[in-house]
């Protein structure tokens, strides 16, 4: 296993990194950042992606995440922050956090993959966004090599694989078995198996909650390896796309940047 998946600080830094240097500016295309935002990630682990937001001082920022250690590890990431009287870090499932209010921007990342009924999330999602606020989301397409998160088998063969996730289950299921993975490890990638979205269905789901699409990126080299592995992000090619369902396999994320569309803002 990756040493970034046990060492969580290292992790922390790489998240504010690719904040910092890539989904900021992504967001400030279309929406000013900057101390009068409100803030909310859910499915904040440790805090990474917040901390450039609350460098910048922005008057509210919340983090949801259902891990209380990983919550734990964030409080202790900020407790010296110079704004943390700005951060809220809550324990648990989205669905049941009360009187949250409404945020100026919302974000995601790779966490959408992750959520079971993703388009009873989206739509409950819409009450958390402001009228003129923006939600980003960054999540890999399931056929993508590695979008069976398989980067986090134990096995130095499984986790370098591509691809081999989209086989059948019990295919799947039985080769995770006979390389020695956790039955706890096999339960949590047969779930990804489950819960794994395409572009496709994932812009239905926008167009059935009524989200407007502000901005779109596709990536051949995921903006995120830049602080892992040293990779320069890379854009895949408009031809590639623009081709539905084969785009699936060739792109290792995407970024979208939505918002409410106006005839159906909530009061």
């Amino acid at each position: 296993m990756q040493e970034r998946h046990t060492n969580r600080e290292k992790y922390f830094r790489e998240q504010e990194t690719t904040v910092r240097n890539h989904v900021l500016p992504f967001i400030s295309e279309v929406l000013e950042v900057n101390e009068g935002c409100s803030v909310l990630e859910i499915g904040c682990g440790e805090g990474g992606n917040l901390k450039p937001f609350m460098d910048l001082g922005c008057k509210r920022v919340v983090g949801v995440d259902m891990a209380p250690n990983k919550v734990a590890n964030a409080k202790a990431y900020f407790a010296e922050h110079p704004n943390r009287d700005n951060l809220s870090l809550i324990v648990s499932d989205i669905y049941d956090v009360a009187d949250i209010g409404q945020f100026d921007i919302i974000i995601m990342r790779d966490v959408l993959e992750h959520i079971h009924g993703q388009e009873r999330f989206m739509e409950f999602a819409r009450g958390l966004l402001k009228p003129q606020g923006r939600f980003f989301l960054g999540f890999p397409p399931w056929h993508n090599p590695f979008g069976g998160h398989q980067q986090i088998c134990e096995s130095r063969v499984l986790s370098k694989l591509p691809y081999f996730h989209i086989l059948p289950k019990p295919i799947y299921s039985a080769i995770l078995k006979g390389f020695g993975e956790s039955r706890t490890k096999v339960t949590d990638l047969l779930e990804i198996k489950q819960t794994g979205i395409t572009i496709e269905r994932f812009e239905r789901i926008l167009k059935k909650c009524n989200y407007v699409k502000d901005k779109r990126t596709f990536y051949l080299v995921n903006p995120n390896y830049e602080a892992k592995f040293g990779l320069k992000p890379r854009k895949q090619s408009r031809f590639i796309s623009a081709i539905p369902y084969l785009r699936n396999f060739l792109i290792t994320t995407n970024y979208y940047l939505i918002s409410l569309r106006p005839q159906q803002q909530p009061s």
